[in-house]
């Protein structure tokens, strides 16, 4: 790739050739030496440049790299970073990464494999000798050069005998290769931690599936932490050397040292490849050298681009999975993909970007004053769990803030200090992304899962309770099927004062009076179909998938209905174009994104859906290339936001990109629109906050992290509600903080 105007023609004294890739955190360039030697150089990013933390961050990953320079790593060649944009160089190093490799041949096996497993163990050996525990041990961190698999990105690394760096708001680790004790004490990880992540390498690289995969990111983690390893399709000769290093207890792993001599007493054949994971189509064709653009790795969807941080062929995926999963305890720690925009439509204030209000979890007033005797707040929500890693989302109206998810069915918090007014607490495991179902004015709407010693309980309810008195009004088993049809976890909406439900065995819709619970009908899905609710305005559409396809995951031919609010009567149906999500309504048009379902790594979307709710008439404008991220809408235009921070605007009629802005913040979702300034507001599970204008242009301004939480998350719903000049923020570990817009706080 050619250099582009305002890349810079040296660094460092090194003269620039090429752009081998730009991810969130940085840009790659080939450069030579004096004497024509090639090599890598990564120039961080000037917002990143400002940042003590990520200066401190950079200066240990030049320091790891350093320490274990040799024949599996790529050698410093020189660093500066005290640089005003901070750089390393290193030893350029040609070839495809393991994830490449798997997703365009498939699995490896025979003499292949045994050499890729003694070449990691020997890089591995050679990086413990050296005092660096690696910490992401992936397969996007290995290229397979000429010369032998070489390991790279010391971006988290730390030195074995130092206390980890505490990066608020940062990824550490990739679930799919992680290991328990980092899922559950991160910051005690010992040498034997990359042994269980070299463990899952070899397991991927030999059957192109993980050995702890699942249907979700969460319970990938739960399955690292708690199951024994999927290994049914590993070569006998290696799963007996590969099951010890998967061991829950890290004493119990060999070292190492240890794990080579096992592996070079393996047979020089170690059979054809196994399992079926490989081989699928790919784009990924450019080679990949030993830097990482992006220096944070990302569970989940990477910024476009030559040079892509992995996520996991099975995991990097929520849609079209026919069920959702819980959480588990052990996740308080856990980094992992959010799942698809939470939760339904809520209290409606005027806001035209439904349904939901940009993912069912925010609401703005009309008025532009604050609550009165307002202060700026910040508050921590028990939930029934203490040891679920919550993340509510709330709405605001008048003098109340509502919230719910997690370990909360709903809470009710003074606007003006954020003082607790009542609690309804969920005694069981969450479902992953259902936070609120929404809100009337005198009656919330939550949800509630069983507790595990309560087997006769429903998995879900439906819970309606007094707005004011915090009292329970009336509770309804609830379906979860809505992810795998629409790609959105939404299984209960609130139009006007009704509250739409999908029964427990997802069958029939049904439909409520939000206050007393009293039935005005129900309505079987059609035959051979499943259904889930999608909201549009003051309308509400049924969005139906082949029975079959749901069961198969593979949504191609969903359908869109009408529904008749006053008799539960569905219209005709409306064929869709290929797999889509709903992301609200511009103008008189319900909008939806077409998911590219060829990419293997992430959620990915390549074009824009219109159904006019007049004439039922669809419009399809593709974009002009697949965008990883988490969708949204509004003031008329689809938003789609990066895992690293890229927010990129479209005009959701002609799918033409208006703008994009790097916003600085990780793992972002929103928009949600201001009342009246002209901004747009993004937040991170960290708590984050970034205003952009929504005509484009510079941030307005950002905040710092307010939580220890996860970023790099995809598809989570919005964060944000906005009354008035009330901004109400939700963020990891049940913390909910509210600011005056006029006046944000300040960061740094």
């Amino acid at each position: 790739m050619s250099l582009r105007g305002g890349d810079p023609e040296e660094i460092g004294g090194y003269p620039l050739e090429a752009r081998l890739g730009s991810g969130g955190m940085g840009t790659v360039f080939l450069a030579r030496t004096a004497s024509g030697r090639p090599v890598a150089i990564k120039l961080i990013h000037q917002q990143f440049a400002d940042d003590e933390e990520f200066r401190i961050r950079f200066r240990q990953e030049i320091a790891a790299a350093r320490r274990v320079s040799g024949a599996f790593t790529a050698a410093v060649i020189d660093a500066d970073p005290e640089a005003e944009h901070p750089w390393m160089a290193t030893a350029f190093i040609e070839g495809h990464t393991l994830a490449q490799r798997i997703a365009k041949q498939g699995p490896i096996g025979g003499s292949e494999l045994r050499t890729l497993a003694i070449g990691l163990t020997e890089a591995l050996r050679d990086i413990h000798r050296a005092g660096v525990v690696h910490r992401d041990l992936k397969p996007s961190n290995v290229v397979l050069s000429p010369e032998g698999p070489r390991v790279i990105d010391f971006g988290i690394s730390r030195a074995a005998d130092q206390q980890t760096l505490t990066m608020t708001g940062r990824v550490i680790g990739t679930p799919p290769f992680m290991s328990p004790e980092q899922l559950q004490a991160p910051r005690g990880v010992g040498p034997r931690s990359d042994v269980f992540s070299l463990g899952t390498l070899l397991v991927y690289a030999a059957t192109g599936q993980g050995p702890f995969d699942a249907d979700s990111p969460y319970m990938t983690a739960y399955q690292v932490v708690h199951e024994p390893p999927s290994l049914g399709a590993v070569p006998d000769a290696l799963r007996s050397v590969v099951e010890p290093c998967l061991s829950k207890d890290a004493e119990e792993r060999p070292s190492a040292d240890e794990l080579l001599v096992r592996l070079r007493d393996l047979p020089a054949d170690l059979g054809g490849p196994a399992g079926a994971g490989g081989g699928c189509p790919t784009r990924e064709t450019d080679t990949q050298h030993h830097l990482s653009a992006d220096d944070t790795p990302s569970p989940g969807a990477p910024e476009p681009g030559p040079v892509r941080s992995e996520g996991h062929p099975q995991t990097g995926t929520l849609i079209g999975r026919q069920l959702r999963r819980r959480w588990r305890p052990v996740l308080a720690a856990a980094v992992a993909v959010a799942a698809i925009a939470g939760g339904a439509a809520l209290m409606r204030t005027g806001s035209s970007d439904e349904p939901g209000g940009n993912g069912g979890n925010v609401a703005a007033t009309g008025s532009a004053a604050l609550p009165a005797k307002f202060d700026p707040w910040q508050k921590q929500v028990l939930g029934g769990r203490a040891d679920i890693p919550d993340e509510m989302r709330c709405l605001a109206h008048d003098d109340a803030v509502f919230c719910g998810g997690g370990g909360v069915v709903a809470t009710r918090l003074r606007a003006s200090d954020g003082s607790r007014v009542w609690t309804a607490k969920s005694p069981g495991v969450p479902v992953q992304g259902m936070h609120m179902v929404g809100a009337t004015e005198d009656t919330v709407l939550g949800y509630r899962f069983a507790a595990e010693d309560a087997p006769d309980d429903p998995n879900t309810e439906v819970v309606a309770i007094d707005a004011d008195k915090g009292k329970e009004l009336w509770s309804v088993p609830s379906g979860a099927q809505s992810t795998a049809v629409t790609g959105r976890t939404q299984d209960a909406v609130v139009v006007g004062s009704t509250v739409v439900t999908v029964d427990a065995s997802n069958t029939r819709f049904e439909a409520r009076r939000a206050h007393t619970g009293e039935v005005d009908w129900r309505q079987p899905f059609p035959a051979g179909t499943q259904c889930a609710p999608v909201p549009s305005g003051s309308r509400l559409y049924a969005m139906c998938a082949p029975t079959a396809e749901v069961n198969a995951s593979e949504v191609r031919h969903s359908t869109l209905r009408l529904v008749d609010l006053a008799s539960g009567k569905l219209g005709s149906p409306i064929a869709l174009k290929g797999p889509a999500q709903p992301v609200g309504t511009s103008g008189n048009s319900l909008v939806l994104l077409h998911r590219d379902e060829r990419r293997l790594e992430s959620v990915g979307y390549d074009g824009v859906l219109r159904v006019d709710r007049d004439s039922h008439n669809v419009t399809y404008a593709r974009l002009p290339k697949t965008y990883p991220g988490t969708p949204g809408l509004a003031d008329g235009r689809v938003f789609v936001s990066g895992q690293t921070g890229l927010v990129t605007a479209f005009d959701p009629a002609t799918g033409r990109k208006e703008w994009d802005r790097q916003t600085g913040v990780e793992g972002v979702s929103g928009p949600v629109r201001g009342n009246g300034d002209g901004a747009l507001y993004f937040s991170s599970a960290s708590g984050r906050v970034v205003a952009l204008p929504a005509r484009g242009g510079a941030p307005l301004w950002r905040t710092d992290p307010r939580a220890d939480g996860l970023a790099g998350e995809s598809n989570a719903s919005p964060r944000v509600a906005v009354a008035g000049r009330m901004v109400v923020v939700t963020a990891a570990k049940n913390a909910v903080f509210a600011f005056d817009a006029t006046k944000p706080p300040k960061s740094g």
